[in-house]
């Protein structure tokens, strides 16, 4: 397996790994050595943060499949805006595009873009559809989208440029909670329609 590892400032490293499915398994496996300050698992890399001196920890993306993935159901109601643009962009009925998106088992890739918010991959091929030309100014939370090879739930209300199928009572992102965000890296999610 292919890694690269450059420096991010006097305390950090990006390690860049082949695929989403390394950096996943990198990533839990730095955090499970608790050596390390911090540990963000992005599409295709792992940046690593220190206190003091750099742990002694080599990074080895294959050695370890974390035990701590879970699997998660989101009840969606299927009535977003853009529902039948995505049926229009896709050559499928509105209700194919929600039994394929339903159907699919997602994985999450990474969170980013605010706090709580995942970027789920492995969903169908066929609803890899571009963001929107004009993003709205406000999505309201709990809004379930998809954009290009990702699907997604806004965990806040928040300007967003991603095609809007349906939308989630799940809270996505509660600093009350022991782990804040629902979903981790690795997680596997699947939405049901209801």
């Amino acid at each position: 397996m292919s890694v690269a590892v450059r420096p991010a400032g006097d305390r950090a490293e990006l390690v860049e790994v082949e695929d989403n499915a390394a950096a996943v398994r990198l990533g839990r496996a730095l955090r499970e050595t608790g050596a390390y300050a911090e540990v963000v698992i992005g599409h295709r890399t792992v940046l690593v943060v220190w206190d003091g001196a750099r742990p002694d920890v080599k990074p080895a993306p294959g050695e370890v499949e974390s035990s701590e993935t879970k699997e998660v159901e989101l009840a969606v109601r299927y009535d977003g805006p853009d529902l039948a643009e995505v049926a229009r962009l896709t050559g499928l009925s509105p209700e194919e595009v929600v039994g394929r998106h339903g159907g699919a088992e997602h994985v999450v890739a990474f969170l980013g873009f605010q706090p709580g918010f995942a970027y789920l991959v492995g969903g169908d091929e066929r609803l890899h559809v571009p963001r929107r030309d004009e993003p709205r100014t406000v999505v309201p939370a709990g809004s379930v989208a998809i954009a290009g090879p990702y699907s997604g739930v806004y965990p806040r209300a928040s300007p967003g440029g991603w095609r809007l199928l349906g939308s989630t009572a799940a809270v996505m992102f509660d600093p009350g909670r022991e782990s804040p965000a629902l979903l981790a890296p690795g997680d596997r999610v699947r939405f049901v329609a209801g």
